[in-house]
């Protein structure tokens, strides 16, 4: 058992920013009380001292009528103690009653969606969506004959355009990738919750928030009254570009269902992978959201007026379309304003096809001759990146189509590292002379 005294430590009386250091406060999913640092779990097997443990553990898993003091492990694809330490964490930070961690962010979008919907029921989606997302709803979801209706979820009256019988979730990123729209929380929730006081539970709608780009040091969707939340863990609470991984945040009625989807498809996140992200990840996401969100605010104001750039698209910018709505919703640990470390621009042209090929001269400078900037995908590095949405992350989208999507083709997404702003800024000059 671990440390009965750890159990007496009241973990609520600290600020979030140190609780994502520490995790709570007693854990059962490992005894560790003598680290300082959890080990690594590196077994994908476990040996049990019986077979009616074996049995147990068995009838345990995936079932939350059995209470147990300590979790009975068998085999990775089931459970192991990184993960499920690290699943305790990300549930505490973004305030859910559970978390279920994945291989990927895919893996996580894939199984929720599953868990929610069966062949008949429909989807209403955003518009805009990350390119991947956007082909698992359009390439695949007609063969389980799961419609999607995509519209934009920025005016929420468009969601009653699309709404039948057959909707039972509700899905979208807030700020959405790559062109950062913001979809207002509570609207939502307010319009799903009169929507379902007409329904049974069983045809009840869910809500579903991708909230990578915002990471839970910048918002946290469930406190608005979301069902589910999703994450990229690759991307900032990583943080090291070194991991890939996935959660899933809910409540925890849903977290048998979850368990058994991950294990029968097998999207389960990498024993190593979670101890990097529960180690190295999370305990230093405020630090680093902090030094990113200053510099990109630095970054936008200089990019907004700059004589070569049309639009900047920053949820931090007085004159951004959703500035408003990400005041509201996009809160630190401490109730400061948070808007995230990514943002994205036009460069200027007599043409949109002139704006895309200065885009593509700008970036291809920028990969030969920055050292502040690396022309990748993926975001939440320590490392600046750059990309081109409409031939990168987003290429899934046919291009007469970006527009109808909310993504201009010549568009480039920043995602801010932990350089020195003025680093940055000085090779974002250099660049920008070149067109």
């Amino acid at each position: 058992m671990a440390n009965n005294k750890k159990n007496q430590v009241d973990e609520t009386k600290y600020s979030l920013d140190t609780q994502i250091i520490y995790g709570k406060a007693f854990s059962d999913k490992w005894d560790y009380a003598h680290h300082v640092t959890a080990p690594i779990s590196s077994s994908t097997t476990f040996r049990l001292d019986s077979v009616e443990r074996g049995a147990q553990g068995f009838i345990q898993f995936a079932n939350a009528e059995i209470e147990e003091k300590a979790p009975i492990f068998i085999y990775d694809r089931l459970g192991e103690p990184n993960k499920d330490m690290l699943e305790e964490n990300l549930a505490h930070v973004e305030k859910g009653e559970m978390a279920v961690s994945f291989a990927t962010g895919m893996g996580a979008i894939s199984s929720i969606l599953g868990v929610l919907t069966k062949s008949g029921d429909e989807i209403i989606a955003h518009h805009t969506l990350y390119g991947c997302t956007f082909s698992l709803l359009t390439n695949w979801y007609p063969r389980y004959n799961i419609k999607v209706n995509q519209v934009d979820l920025t005016d929420v009256n468009n969601l009653h355009k699309v709404l039948t019988e057959r909707t039972r979730v509700i899905y979208f990123e807030t700020p959405a990738n790559p062109n950062l729209s913001i979809i207002d929380l509570k609207a939502i929730v307010d319009a799903v919750k009169e929507i379902n006081k007409t329904r049974d539970e069983q045809n009840r709608i869910y809500t579903v928030v991708d909230n990578t780009f915002a990471t839970p040091f910048c918002q946290r969707p469930l406190e608005f009254g979301i069902d589910f939340v999703v994450h990229s863990l690759t991307k900032g609470i990583g943080g090291f570009g070194t991991d890939m991984g996935g959660a899933i945040i809910g409540p925890k009625k849903f977290r048998d269902m979850i368990l058994l989807y991950r294990k029968d498809f097998g999207a389960v996140l990498n024993t190593k992978s979670a101890w990097a992200i529960l180690t190295y990840g999370l305990p230093t996401l405020g630090l680093r959201q902090r030094h990113q969100i200053s510099s990109a605010m630095k970054i936008a104001e200089y990019l907004n007026q700059h004589p070569k750039v049309e639009v900047v698209n920053y949820p931090g910018l007085p004159n951004f379309k959703f500035y408003e709505v990400a005041k509201k919703q996009m809160m630190d640990f401490n109730g400061n304003f948070a808007p995230g470390s990514l943002l994205f621009f036009v460069l200027k042209g007599k043409s949109p096809e002139e704006s895309k090929e200065n885009g593509r001269k700008f970036m291809n400078f920028i990969a030969d001759n920055a050292y502040t900037m690396t022309l990748a995908v993926s975001l939440g590095h320590t490392r600046t990146l750059i990309e081109h949405p409409a031939s990168m992350t987003h290429s899934a989208i046919p291009a007469d189509k970006l527009l109808d999507h909310g993504i201009d083709a010549g568009g480039v997404r920043l995602a801010i590292g932990l350089e020195n702003p003025d680093d940055i800024l000085m090779d974002l000059e250099n660049a920008l002379n070149q067109i």
